[in-house]
């Protein structure tokens, strides 16, 4: 399965849904030290700095088919620690997501953000999803869960079109995921997970002088690979019996 990713980072998304097999085949990001990051560990994948001319980007020459539009569209609108302008905010860039899923057509689309989405822009963001033709549902998953030493709670949506299976909001190795109570999404519960070692420090300043700060923003804005692991699995297993039937 291809992935186009959007809102790339230092590529953390990407690295998970390899780790589930699949392939990275486009990238696009804004900042020049995360693109910086990327060429060096995907040399070979063409990159695109910036989603509001993905599409113009992507047709102007032949590429790939694309399975999988991911991305971590920026959280600063919807986020408790920042104004909490939704959609008023210049740095709500879910439209041009959206646009990149209406002009690909992809057989899944996976979205991330923080929690803060759920009262701020949730809604219109499976609207949309449903006005493409698409089926979505959206849930909880949080590092802690894959044996992280932190929370680092995230909202995920997952998408696939209408009529074309279901969505893997159930991870049937290891049980239902379980509905919350306080806003009815759904915790995907992976289960089984072993505590990680302790991290290294991640200190932001010595005697004033900011040490390695764009790396730690882009470590802190980076979707844990883990938890993107995770994700990919459900989606290449619900994908598998439908891939057995077209070989069939």
């Amino acid at each position: 399965m291809n992935v186009l990713s959007l809102f790339a980072g230092i590529g953390g998304l990407e690295l998970g849904l390899e780790r589930a097999g699949m392939t990275v085949v486009g990238q696009v990001e804004i900042d020049p030290f995360c693109r910086h990051v990327l060429a060096a560990h995907w040399p070979e994948v063409p990159r695109h700095d910036d989603v509001r001319t993905a599409v113009a980007w992507w047709r102007s020459r032949p590429r790939p088919a694309v399975h999988v539009v991911a991305g971590g569209f920026p959280c600063q609108p919807v986020s408790n620690a920042g104004r909490k302008l939704a959609q008023a905010d210049p740095r709500w860039l879910w439209n041009p997501m959206a646009e990149v899923i209406a002009d690909l057509r992809p057989e899944w689309v996976v979205a991330e953000n923080v929690p803060g989405l759920r009262t701020r822009g949730l809604n219109v963001v499976l609207a949309d999803l449903h006005r493409l033709g698409y089926t979505a549902r959206a849930g909880y998953i949080s590092a802690c869960e894959m044996g992280a030493p932190h929370p680092r709670k995230r909202l995920f949506i997952l998408a696939h079109p209408q009529g074309q299976g279901r969505c893997p909001w159930r991870d049937e190795r290891t049980g239902p995921a379980a509905p919350d109570g306080e806003d009815g999404l759904w915790e995907m519960r992976p289960g089984g997970c072993g505590r990680w070692a302790t991290e290294p420090d991640v200190a932001r300043m010595a005697h004033g002088v900011p040490l390695g700060l764009d790396r730690r923003r882009a470590l802190g804005n980076a979707v844990v690979p883990d938890v993107a692991e995770h994700i990919g699995r459900l989606i290449t297993d619900a994908a598998a019996p439908v891939a057995a039937r077209w070989a069939a």
